[in-house]
């Protein structure tokens, strides 16, 4: 899938069942045609790209004792470069399909995580100029929990949701006291901008 994510991000509902049940179908679908393919580039690199044993007269356990001492070792950066190709192919595949409906809420979720981890790369500046009231700062920090909020609920992590919660609440407290109309719909990543 492309890094590149649209410069307006706005959450939506996401219905559970329908994500979790559809990412666990592509996980398995990665993992399978990953195995498959690298498998498949590994044995063709190897083909290709090694000398086939000479039989003229050598005996079979001669040749099993050549392949165990030079095969492994000479063979392990065409397998290699078997799964780094099928990764390479996987990551094809999933570029083409993103856009089909199948896709909607995997893709979204995959955005939203691009987008904060940018934002957590910048938080410590975004919550600085929270403090001296910055509104570009208060909507980027109600769109980050907001949207960790949701993620938390999608992956049932409940471990780290009151943590969240205070954070949310004292982001409220702020935003309260400073007299500002702040919504997470107002959020765009030009916003990051000045936080770098």
């Amino acid at each position: 899938m492309s890094p590149s994510v649209s410069s307006s991000m706005k959450l939506k509902d996401i219905d559970k069942q329908t994500y979790r049940s559809r990412l666990n179908q592509v996980i398995v679908v990665f993992i399978i045609t990953l195995a498959i393919l690298a498998v498949t580039f590994g044995a063709i690199l190897i083909a290709l790209f090694t000398d086939p044993l000479a039989v003229d007269n050598v005996t079979i356990s001669s040749v099993n004792a050549a392949v165990e001492s030079a095969g492994e070792s000479s063979n392990f950066k065409y397998n290699f470069l078997g799964v780094v190709l099928a990764l390479l192919a996987c990551g094809a595949i999933l570029q083409k399909l993103k856009d089909k409906p199948f896709f909607d809420e995997i893709y979204y979720i995959w955005q939203l995580k691009q987008i904060q981890n940018t934002i957590y790369r910048r938080l410590k500046k975004i919550k600085k100029a929270s403090l001296d009231g910055d509104e570009n700062a208060l909507i980027v920090l109600k769109f980050y929990y907001a949207s960790l909020k949701q993620l938390y609920i999608l992956d049932d992590n409940t471990i780290t949701m009151s943590t969240l919660m205070s954070e949310i609440s004292k982001l409220d407290t702020l935003i309260s006291e400073s007299d500002k109309e702040i919504h997470v719909d107002q959020f765009t990543q030009v916003m990051l901008s000045s936080y770098k």
